[in-house]
C-alpha cells in the first residue's frame, strides 16, 4: 500500500486528505442522522396530546424545540398556533427549509469530494506521464518493461481518485435520500398537529357557543 502511495507521487497527498475528510463526514452524518435523533419515536403523538389538553405553555414549547429537528418544527407551529392555518403552514415551511439546511450539513462538501476525486486522480496521472516522457526525452526509451511500469505507476492516481470518489458519491446520494424521507415524515407530523389544533379550536368554539346559548336561556327565564 505504501509503495502505491509513493508511486503516485505528491498528487496522492490531496487525494489521501480528501479520503480522510470524506470518511470523517460519513461517520459524522451517520451519527447525526440517526432516526431517534431526528424523529424521536412517539414525539408527534405526545405533542398532539399537549395540544388537545391545552398544555402549551412557553416552557413546554421551548423544551420541545431543543429535543430534535422534529421538535423544532412542531415548536415553530405552536409558536403561531393562534394564527390562521395558512400562516401556521407558512411558518412550518420556513422552519422546514432551515431544518433541511441543518440536516444537509457537510453534504455539499461530500458531493464536491465525489466530483473532485477523479479530476485530482487524472491530474496526478498526467503529471506522472509528463515526468515519464521527459525522462524518455533525456535518456531514451530504454527497457520496455520499465516503461510499462512507469505508465502503471502514473495510473495509480487515477485509480485512487476513483476509490475516493465512488464511495463519496454513494454516501452523498444515500444521505440525501434519508433526509428526504425524514422531511416527508416531519411534514406528516406537522399536518397531524395542525389538525389537532384545529379540532381543539373547533371544540372550544362549540363550548363557547353552548355557554352563550345557556346564558341567553337563563337570562330569558
Amino acid at each position: 500500500m505504501l509503495e502505491l502511495v509513493k508511486a503516485g507521487g505528491w498528487p496522492m497527498i490531496p487525494l489521501l486528505l480528501l479520503a480522510v475528510l470524506a470518511l470523517a463526514i460519513v461517520v459524522e452524518r451517520f451519527w447525526s442522522l440517526r432516526r431517534k435523533e431526528v424523529l424521536p419515536p412517539g414525539l408527534g403523538e405526545e405533542v398532539r396530546k399537549w395540544a388537545a389538553g391545552g398544555q402549551l405553555d412557553p416552557a413546554h414549547i421551548e423544551s420541545l424545540r431543543r429535543t430534535s429537528p422534529l421538535g423544532a418544527l412542531l415548536a415553530a407551529a405552536l409558536d403561531v398556533r393562534n394564527k390562521p392555518r395558512e400562516l401556521v403552514r407558512e411558518r412550518i415551511e420556513d422552519s422546514g427549509r432551515f431544518l433541511v439546511h441543518r440536516l444537509e450539513k457537510f453534504l455539499n462538501t461530500l458531493g464536491t469530494i465525489a466530483s473532485a476525486g477523479p479530476l485530482l486522480g487524472l491530474f496526478g496521472t498526467v503529471v506522472g506521464m509528463i515526468q515519464m516522457f521527459l525522462g524518455i526525452l533525456d535518456h531514451g526509451v530504454g527497457d520496455v518493461n520499465q516503461l510499462a511500469g512507469g505508465i502503471g505507476k502514473a495510473l495509480v492516481c487515477t485509480a485512487t481518485g476513483m476509490v475516493v470518489a465512488i464511495p463519496a458519491l454513494f454516501f452523498h446520494r444515500y444521505f440525501r435520500g434519508r433526509i428526504q424521507g425524514y422531511v416527508i415524515e416531519m411534514e406528516q407530523e406537522a399536518t397531524a398537529l395542525l389538525d389537532a389544533l384545529d379540532a381543539r379550536a373547533a371544540g372550544a368554539a362549540r363550548a363557547r357557543a353552548v355557554a352563550a346559548a345557556r346564558s341567553e336561556t337563563a337570562t330569558e327565564a
